[in-house]
């Protein structure tokens, strides 16, 4: 199987809990439906293999990076704040400022849920635009395929709203063949998710149709 092209690639880092989990399976969807493949941590699963070289690696494969740094309250069992997602961005970060010709290319969005808590937690990002979703999965799917459609510059991606009506009835679709499979969704493997999405786009018809002339 031929390597992805590099510019096809969007690093996905968000948390992964039950309370996110709508808004992640719109960020793999809508990575999806634009056109591109969707890659995260949740990939690395095997114990022979070190966790963050294999993230490393993750992130020196992908052009584009979507992160998310909302999940800034202290977890209920720890009492301790999850400091995965900005550290995961700082790699991102790095790796443009200090990498070769290709990673010099890279480019991000970041998200959290207003617009300007983020200066209460990580003010030495001030200054760098930041994209509120306000915890709605609708609003994180405009603001995704706007940022690829500008990022891109591609002219197939289709309009939010359609992506927004595709991922509904994805989940509409997917939770009743989980019900009649007694398969849990919310425990579905990232793998897995990615493949039937895939599969739902393809047998779904979904071809992506020029907006405007480049």
């Amino acid at each position: 199987m031929p390597k992805p092209n590099y510019s096809d690639q969007v690093f996905i880092n968000c948390p992964f809990d039950n309370k996110y989990l709508a808004m992640f399976h719109a960020s793999v969807f809508t990575v999806l439906d634009a056109g591109f493949i969707p890659r995260c941590s949740l990939e690395v699963d095997d114990a022979t293999q070190d966790r963050l070289g294999a993230i490393v690696k993750l992130i020196n494969d992908c052009r584009y990076g979507v992160h998310d740094l909302s999940r800034v309250q202290l977890d209920a069992a720890s009492r301790l704040p999850r400091f995965n997602m900005p550290f995961e961005y700082g790699l991102f970060y790095s790796a443009k400022h200090f990498g070769t010709k290709n990673q010099k290319q890279k480019q991000c969005l970041i998200l959290e849920v207003e617009k300007h808590r983020y200066k209460k937690f990580i003010s030495d990002i001030a200054g760098i635009d930041i994209t509120p979703h306000e915890n709605s999965p609708d609003k994180l799917i405009h603001a995704l395929r706007n940022w690829l459609l500008n990022a891109s510059r591609r002219t197939t991606i289709p309009p939010g709203t359609k992506i927004n009506e595709r991922f509904r009835a994805f989940h509409t679709d997917i939770k009743k063949l989980c019900r009649k499979n007694s398969v849990d969704f919310k425990t579905m493997p990232y793998i897995e998710l990615v493949q039937n999405m895939t599969d739902w786009l393809k047998i779904n018809q979904i071809t992506h149709t020029r907006l405007f002339a480049p």
